[in-house]
C-alpha cells in the first residue's frame, strides 16, 4: 500500500466536515478536522508531524479562511492549500491573493477534489478557480 497522506480539513459546516472525513478516510487518507480557523491554527502549531495538505472554508468564525491561509503560507510555505467557498467570486479572489493553491466553489465534486489533491501532493503546481 502507498503513503498515507495527512489532511487538515477546516469548515464550520458539520455536514461538510463529516462528508470530507468519511470520503477521504475511505481513500486511505489520515484526516484531521477543525470547525473554525482558530481551532485549525492550534492544530497546526501543536501537531509535530505536520499536514501534507490543508482544505479550508473561507468564511468561518474566529479566524477566517483568508487569514488562516495567509498564516499557513508564511509558517508552512510548502503545504498546499485548497480553499472552498459558497460565497461567490470575491472570497475566491481573496483566497488567490492569500496564496491558496486551488479555489473551489461549493458544491464541488468529491472525485474532482480528490484529483486536485492527488495532483498537489504529487508535486504538480496548480492554480485553479471554481466555476464562475
Amino acid at each position: 500500500m502507498g503513503t498515507s497522506y495527512k489532511l487538515l480539513v477546516i469548515d464550520d459546516s458539520q455536514e461538510t466536515l463529516i462528508a470530507l472525513d468519511k470520503y477521504f478516510k475511505k481513500k486511505n487518507y489520515d484526516v484531521v478536522t477543525a470547525r473554525d480557523g482558530l481551532a485549525a491554527l492550534k492544530l497546526l502549531k501543536s501537531d509535530r508531524s505536520g499536514f501534507d495538505l490543508v482544505i479550508t472554508d473561507l468564511v468561518m468564525p474566529y479566524v477566517s479562511g483568508i487569514g488562516l491561509i495567509s498564516i499557513l503560507k508564511k509558517e508552512f510555505p510548502d503545504t498546499p492549500v485548497i480553499a472552498i467557498t459558497g460565497w461567490g467570486v470575491h472570497p475566491g479572489s481573496l483566497a488567490v491573493e492569500a496564496q491558496a493553491d486551488v479555489v473551489l466553489e461549493k458544491p464541488f465534486d468529491l472525485f474532482n477534489l480528490e484529483q486536485l489533491i492527488s495532483s498537489l501532493l504529487s508535486g504538480h503546481v496548480l492554480r485553479a478557480l471554481g466555476e464562475q
